[in-house]
């Protein structure tokens, strides 16, 4: 039988701790992100609904004059596609950092899951929202590339599909359900419950593109209330 025993040569010295590896939760870049997301987003829609060629009532039974017009647009879609990566870019650094926000005071909720699930999931929706835009900025400069019918598509394309943040309706909620649970500011959750109900209502119906112009607006607020109004948890309280 062997038996171990520990014997330090200085036994005044008590057993040293492993260091703490983890970062700091007071850092707010996270909810500085999110607020680049959504002003990111709000100009994204802007410009994307000022590429309106398709719905001009001059243009419609004039398909070449319509070629034309978006190839004018060219700098507004140039702008749209740069808004709207950023903000893709940006919502999934906010979407890292609001889960780890909400995970650190109610774990064992559902809602870190639902809020990362419904911002990771808007910022895939502006990825493919924009996806076409290198294609078609580069076939306007070559006369005769772009045909009117495909011209027509891409035009509905930008103007609807970058437009449906419906996803990020159950972030909102899933801020609302950490606030319940006593996890966020309630002011915040109340934030996240007006904004996340009216996102995901507008985004459910067939006028889904209006939850683009509502949810920027309201991930402003929560973005810039987690930047300036989360002391109580940066402080450790």
């Amino acid at each position: 039988m062997s038996v171990f025993t520990t014997n330090p040569v200085r036994s005044d010295l008590a057993e040293e701790q492993a260091p703490d590896t983890t970062t700091p939760l007071t850092s707010r870049s996270w909810a500085v992100a999110g607020v680049v997301a959504a002003v990111a987003g709000i100009v994204s829609f802007v410009t994307s609904g000022m590429v309106d060629s398709v719905y001009r009532d001059d243009l419609r039974d004039r398909p070449d004059a319509l070629v034309a017009a978006l190839g004018e647009k060219v700098p507004v879609i140039l702008t749209f596609h740069t808004a709207a990566m950023v903000a893709a870019v940006a919502m999934m650094v906010f979407a890292a950092g609001l889960h780890r926000r909400l995970a650190a005071r109610v774990p064992g909720l559902l809602a870190p899951v639902l809020a990362v699930s419904g911002l990771v999931g808007t910022a895939v929706v502006l990825v493919i929202g924009s996806g076409l835009d290198t294609e078609y900025v580069f076939g306007f400069s070559r006369p005769g590339l772009v045909t009117p019918a495909e011209a027509a598509t891409f035009n509905h394309w930008i103007g609807t599909v970058p437009w449906c943040w419906v996803l990020t309706g159950l972030a909102g909620l899933a801020v609302f359900s950490a606030a319940r649970a006593g996890g966020v500011p309630r002011w915040l959750g109340r934030v996240g419950l007006v904004g996340g109900a009216l996102t995901l209502v507008a985004g459910i119906s067939p006028l889904q593109y209006m939850a683009g112009m509502i949810a920027p607006l309201w991930l402003l607020v929560l973005a810039v209330g987690f930047v300036a109004g989360d002391r109580a948890f940066r402080s450790g309280r």
